[in-house]
């Protein structure tokens, strides 16, 4: 895995591959009265516990509190900075009374810890701007029944980068944009055609290095279940919605891709052009745009049936469910979540800024960027369940039992990736679900 990937598994992707998210399944009892925090005077010093990630997110974070700190009087934050690899097990560990005032959290995450009642409601305590300035994606994933628990600094998005000259070597036409998206019969197209020019007749990239039996195998290959117009969970079942004639064919084209695929295992196989087609997401642009320059395209995933689909969702920022000071909480958080800081932060770690205003400003993202194809994306947001043809970003499911879904999916699509057929791996996922879903009364929030 290279350095630039590394460095996106502890920051904008909800940490992939880093925390096994099943083990909060088995954490508290859940499903209890719901949070009491207290508004407060709004006044005084508040609690805030951080993920320390990489060097330059962390600066990015020290300096927006800094500066908090030194504008106004009324509000001081005491920030603690935890190890990544440590960040949710310690929440998870610690009981509710004993958190901070303000906390930060990966977002698939975030269900459960409503569910343990570790986690308050922002609405009342964010401001009116702060909340219609996120974006919708963003939105979705921080709300739970109506409402919002979480807003984030930054957001992500899948793609396929492509090497420009050995696509055109190779004659393959390939996508401008989300309007003109390849389907999957022609993204195996382009593999044979690629294949055929390619010294060892490995042309792509799927980022294989960890394997697939973890939280990058559920965010990089559950867009193939919707844009085949199925879904990890609906309506609280897996089953009928995972196992679907459609999905099963879909993973039946997603293991034939193996024999296209180069291991990666110096991480480098894009960039020394080794491989013509990468599927990864938005953190490995810089390496990927100082490689090829000119040469480097952005591509949506391709369409299954029901449209193209990209996973999204990110580390955002919520109010502990106990604090005595909510109102301060939330000043902090109307400043943490202005351009200025959010333009910092997703600077420092190349992420997609959440914010409309931040967005539409980044020279990356914002229309005519090279990286605007993340921004399409997340301008169709589908939520967690309406996957409807038209919408782009999905956003995983929002449910306390998010952690069995994501181990039990990923066990499957590493497993077909293997070698298993496609059809009684996700059957098998499909009824693991469910029953834990049924052992715990469908994980209903109150």
């Amino acid at each position: 895995m290279s350095s630039t990937s590394r460095k996106y598994r502890r920051t904008a992707c909800a940490g992939l591959a880093l925390v096994p998210l099943v083990a909060l399944a088995a954490c508290g009892s859940g499903g209890g009265s719901e949070a009491s925090a207290e508004a407060g005077s709004g006044k005084g010093t508040i609690s805030v516990w951080a993920h320390q990630g990489q060097k330059n997110e962390t600066s990015a974070l020290q300096n927006a509190v800094k500066s908090f700190n030194s504008s106004q009087n009324k509000v001081k934050v005491d920030l603690k900075l935890i190890p990544d690899t440590d960040y949710t097990k310690t929440i998870t560990a610690t009981d509710a009374s004993e958190l901070p005032d303000v906390m930060e959290f990966d977002g698939p995450t975030m269900a459960n810890f409503v569910y343990n009642n570790k986690l308050a409601p922002i609405d009342t305590y964010v401001s009116a701007k702060t909340m219609s300035n996120a974006t919708d994606a963003n939105k979705a994933q921080g709300e739970v029944d109506g409402k919002h628990y979480g807003l984030g600094m930054y957001d992500s998005g899948l793609g396929i980068y492509g090497n420009k000259k050995l696509l055109d070597a190779a004659g393959v036409k390939y996508p401008t944009g989300l309007s003109d998206d390849w389907t999957a019969a022609e993204f195996t197209a382009a593999l044979k055609a690629l294949k055929a020019k390619d010294a060892d007749g490995k042309p792509l990239d799927l980022q294989e290095t960890a394997g697939y039996a973890n939280e990058w195998g559920t965010y990089g290959f559950a867009p193939i279940v919707w844009s085949a117009g199925g879904s990890l969970i609906k309506d609280g079942k897996a089953e009928g919605a995972l196992d679907t004639p459609a999905v099963v064919s879909a993973m039946k084209t997603f293991q034939s891709w193996k024999t296209y695929v180069d291991p990666n295992t110096d991480g480098n196989a894009f960039a020394k052009g080794r491989v013509a087609l990468s599927w990864v997401g938005h953190w490995m642009y810089p390496a990927y745009s100082e490689a090829l320059g000119d040469d480097l395209v952005v591509l949506p995933l391709p369409d299954f049936g029901n449209g193209p689909k990209t996973g999204q969702g990110s580390w955002a920022w919520g109010i502990g469910a106990d604090t005595k000071n909510a109102k301060a909480a939330g000043t902090f958080l109307d400043t943490l979540l202005d351009d200025a800081n959010v333009t910092a932060m997703t600077t420092a770690n190349g992420a997609v800024p959440a914010t409309r205003t931040a967005l539409a400003k980044s020279e990356l993202y914002k229309q005519g960027g090279p990286l605007q194809l993340f921004s399409d994306q997340l301008a169709k947001p589908c939520g967690d369940s309406d996957i409807t043809r038209s919408c782009v970003a999905v956003t995983r499911p929002v449910t306390p039992g998010y952690p069995v879904i994501t181990a039990k999916f990923s066990e499957a699509l590493n497993s077909v990736y293997g070698g298993a057929d496609p059809k009684s791996a996700l059957e098998k996922a499909a009824r693991a679900i469910d029953r834990d879903f049924s052992d715990n009364a469908g994980y209903k929030i109150p």
